[in-house]
């Protein structure tokens, strides 16, 4: 080989490349080398998509759906989708068990995941069940609805509350990774945040949804609608002798059926109960439980209002956005 045709090494380019493997090799959080399972994001949406058109057909997808091909459709759906399905549970399942002393072997997985996935595929009809009483719980309690395709394709509730029922059904089958990501991709959607692990009833609203955050152990019942800006939240984080936040235990409240939560309500605490058929006014924070038919309000502030055109007042504040 030609001298001159070799490259000289880059002294800099060496040195951030031992800087940085020094830093993978001091510090194993978030690296993620010599592991052979990960749930793939992509592939993860790609599912959540596709059941979105099986709850939907006609919207999201094929838009030629008529009476004589739809029972071909959901057939070629279901096929499609099932595959899938079972290598994301199977690399999901595998992921959680390569954390164990004794690591799975290819595969071993699979037979698990095959199950789980038609468990999962025969609870659909059930959730959109759920999710039809869902789209006209919103015509229902939003009087700026044209109709229920509107709600369908624009309403930002219903699709963070469509997500959250789809990835529910794999929460509570045991694939909480899968879950979050679906979850997680309809909060960057929708600006709203619920977590997979929530019980959530039959026919709830979220009105506008921006900044709605649901804990891990909420309790909603049936019927309740909340607005923009809620939060359903833990008080505190109970921690171990070591400091260590102790996992497990019901943090968030439990909001009875028929109840409204206006804009920017916080309901903080695992005891805190929201009673049946209460309404909590906008921006109240409540810690503790109320009972049924309360009606919980903030007492109206003092308002000061002045005339740019008069004499200013000597601690009058004005601003120019």
């Amino acid at each position: 080989m030609n001298a001159a045709s070799v490259k000289p090494r880059d002294a800099a380019l060496d040195q951030l490349t031992s800087e940085l493997l020094a830093s993978y090799l001091s510090d194993q959080r978030g690296r993620r080398i010599s592991q052979r399972y990960l749930p793939s994001r992509e592939a993860i949406v790609e599912i959540l998509n596709a059941v979105l058109d099986l709850m939907y057909p006609g919207y999201f997808g094929r838009q030629d759906l008529n009476a004589d091909n739809l029972g071909v459709h959901v057939a070629q759906m279901v096929a499609s989708l099932r595959p899938k399905l079972e290598r994301e549970m199977e690399h999901c399942l595998c992921y959680g068990r390569e954390r164990e002393p004794d690591p799975p072997e290819f595969g071993e997985c699979a037979p698990r995941a095959h199950e789980l996935a038609e468990i999962f595929l025969h609870r659909l009809p059930e959730i959109r069940g759920l999710l039809i009483r869902d789209v006209q719980a919103a015509f229902d309690g939003d009087p700026a609805a044209l109709n229920l395709d509107e709600i369908i394709l624009a309403y930002p509730g219903v699709l963070a509350v469509s997500v959250y029922r789809i990835a529910h059904a794999l929460y509570d089958l045991g694939v909480p990774m899968m879950a979050r990501i679906m979850t997680e991709w309809a909060h960057s959607k929708t600006g709203c945040d619920i977590h997979p692990g929530a019980t959530i009833g039959a026919a709830f609203f979220i009105d506008h949804a921006t900044g709605v955050v649901i804990g891990e152990t909420t309790h909603i019942g049936d019927g309740v609608k909340i607005y923009q800006g809620v939060t359903l939240g833990a008080l505190s984080l109970p921690r171990d002798a070591s400091g260590h936040i102790i996992r497990g235990r019901k943090r968030h409240p439990t909001v009875d059926s028929g109840s409204t939560l206006y804009a920017n309500a916080t309901v903080l605490g695992g005891q805190t109960v929201v009673g049946a058929d209460s309404v909590i006014g906008g921006s109240v924070f409540l810690t503790h439980s109320v009972p049924p038919r309360s009606r919980v309000s903030l007492k109206e502030p003092e308002l000061r209002v002045l005339t740019r055109d008069g004499a200013a007042e000597p601690d009058a504040i004005y601003f120019d956005i």
